[in-house]
C-alpha cells in the first residue's frame, strides 16, 4: 500500500521552496546510462512522485517531452506554480496507476520517492509503461549528510546530525527502504539489466537557511511538528543559532556547501 505524508499546502511550499534538484553527479550517472544504453529517441519522460518538481526541470532539459506525477494534489499545484519550460506538463495520480500507454514512456524516473510506492504495484506499472529500449533511473538521498564552511565542517556536521538524529525517530517505518540503500526496491525491478550505484556524492550550494528549510520539508519533522508542536519549533531555530555561532557569521543567508550521498538504481529495458 502506498503512502502519502506530503498532502498539505503548508508542508508542500516549504517542499517547494527548499528541497533541491537533482546535483551534477546524480545527473551524470543517469546521462550517462542513457548514453551507455544508447536511450533514443528520447521523447517521453515521467517523473513518478515527482513533488514540487525539482527533478522533472532537469529531465526537461533533456527529453521532448516531460510529465512529472504525484498523487500530493497541493505538491502539484506548486510545481504549477513555478516557471517551467512549456514541455513540462503536471498530472495528480498514484504511481501505481499511471495515465500511459502500454510501451510509451522512454524514461520512468523518480528522485527521492520511491519508498512512499506500493513498490509490487508500482514495478508492475514499471514493465507495463516503460518502451523496450526504454530505461529506469529511481535514485534517493540519503541520510549520509554533512556541512561544509571553512574550518569547522566537523562542528557543523556533528550539530546537523543531532538534530537530525532528533527527527528519525519520527520517522515512517517506509524511510528502512532509504536507510538499507533502496537494496529491496533494486531486488524488485523486473528488469535483469540492471544496477545499482551507492556511492555518488553531490556537493549542493546551500545557505544556513536553506539547510533549516531542508529539515523542515522532511517528514518526520511534519510528523514531530504534530505530535509535539512548541518542542518542534524551538528544534529548528536552535539548531540555526548554533551553526550561525559556530560559523562566527550573523546572516542564516551565509552560503555553505551541503554534501550528500545519493543511491540510483538504474535499469534497463530489453529491446
Amino acid at each position: 500500500m502506498a503512502t502519502q505524508m506530503f498532502e498539505g499546502r503548508g508542508h508542500a511550499a516549504v517542499y517547494q521552496k527548499y528541497r533541491f534538484s537533482p546535483g551534477e553527479e546524480l545527473q551524470g550517472a543517469i546521462l550517462g546510462y542513457l548514453r551507455e544504453k544508447g536511450t533514443n529517441p528520447m521523447e517521453l519522460a515521467v517523473d513518478v512522485g515527482c513533488g514540487s518538481g525539482q527533478g522533472t526541470l532537469f529531465l526537461a532539459e533533456r527529453f521532448g517531452k516531460v510529465v512529472g506525477t504525484d498523487i500530493s494534489q497541493a505538491q502539484i499545484q506548486e510545481a504549477k506554480a513555478a516557471p517551467s519550460p512549456p514541455n513540462v506538463s503536471y498530472l495528480v495520480c498514484p504511481a501505481e496507476e499511471l495515465p500511459f500507454e502500454d510501451a510509451s514512456v522512454d524514461l520512468l524516473a523518480s528522485f527521492t520517492a520511491a519508498h512512499w510506492f506500493d513498490i509490487e504495484k508500482f514495478m508492475r506499472e514499471v514493465s507495463r509503461v516503460v518502451r523496450p529500449g526504454g530505461c529506469v533511473a529511481i535514485s534517493t538521498y540519503t541520510v549520509d549528510m554533512s556541512l561544509h564552511y571553512g574550518t569547522c565542517s566537523e562542528q557543523l556536521t556533528q550539530i546537523f546530525r543531532e538534530t537530525w538524529g532528533q527527527l528519525l525517530q519520527y520517522s515512517h517505518n517506509r524511510v528502512k527502504h532509504v536507510l538499507e540503500d533502496y537494496k529491496e526496491i533494486f531486488e524488485a525491478l523486473p528488469f535483469p539489466d540492471k544496477k545499482r550505484i551507492t556511492d555518488i556524492y553531490d556537493k549542493i550550494p546551500m545557505t544556513v537557511a536553506g539547510v533549516v528549510g531542508y529539515l523542515e520539508s522532511a517528514s518526520p519533522y511534519q510528523v514531530f511538528l504534530k505530535n509535539d508542536p512548541e518542542a518542534a519549533k524551538t528544534l529548528l531555530p536552535e539548531m540555526e543559532k548554533r551553526l550561525l555561532e559556530v560559523m562566527g557569521v550573523p546572516s542564516p543567508e551565509t552560503p555553505l556547501e551541503f554534501w550528500v550521498r545519493h543511491v540510483c538504481i538504474l535499469g534497463h529495458k530489453e529491446a
